[in-house]
């Protein structure tokens, strides 16, 4: 017999007590893309993390990228054949964008679809972290660091380690990039995870776990209905 299709709508209310952060004022979450309008420079750049570091002269371009298809074809490329005989190296990317004072008030991610790869991720010059696999995706936290006006994010790519792939991978930032925000009170990026954890024929058992954040210094309910 075919099983009957199940579907369940989980729906879940955040209340703050401060009425600041109360869901309503802002959109509970806002992803805007930040693939417009990077700058590129192919080879190793000191201070370039650096805000005030002078990046005139670098290449305008939109993301995704990868420089090593941009590259000529060699025998001799460290990449081998699973790379396609192209080269790799290391490339900086930088992009400047403009925060409003509204902005602040909300939590602030960016989100790297993915990388290839070893990154590193500076904010007007703090480093956020570093990352080196090149195909998952990962995010950072821009609070500590982000102002009002314009920012700066820097982000240096080392694939010079050669060969580290079975297969083509590229160089460089491959797919998209996400400005990320939520309210302080929040559903945490990827903070649903759903399960069956005992499944028949005629029916199973769904868990749903979810995990919530708080970044304000108010208390907080959950209602789920």
């Amino acid at each position: 017999m075919k099983p009957k299709s199940l579907y369940i709508i989980l729906l879940v209310l955040l209340f703050s007590s401060d009425p600041g952060i109360a869901l309503g004022q802002y959109s509970p979450r806002i992803t805007e893309s930040l693939n417009a309008g990077w700058k590129f420079f192919l080879g190793d750049a000191p201070d370039a993390a650096e805000p005030g570091f002078d990046d005139r002269s670098w290449r305008v371009l939109d993301l995704p990228h990868d420089w090593s298809i941009e590259g000529t074809v060699s025998q001799d490329a460290p990449t081998g054949g699973s790379g396609g005989y192209l080269p790799a190296g290391i490339g900086w990317y930088r992009k400047h964008f403009t925060a409003r004072k509204s902005d602040l008030k909300m939590n602030n991610l960016i989100l790297f679809d993915g990388v290839y790869m070893n990154s590193d991720v500076w904010l007007n010059g703090k480093h956020l972290g570093n990352y080196p696999f090149g195909y998952n995706s990962f995010y950072y936290d821009l609070g500590p660091y982000l102002k009002a006006g314009e920012n700066v994010i820097a982000v240096k790519v080392d694939n010079s380690k050669q060969p580290n792939s079975r297969w083509y991978s590229g160089s460089g930032i491959y797919r998209h990039v996400w400005l990320v925000r939520t309210n302080p009170l929040n559903i945490s990026q990827w903070g649903v995870y759903v399960t069956t954890p005992e499944i028949t024929q005629t029916e199973a058992i769904i868990s749903v776990n979810t995990r919530l954040e708080n970044e304000s210094s108010s208390g907080a309910e959950v209602l789920l209905l």
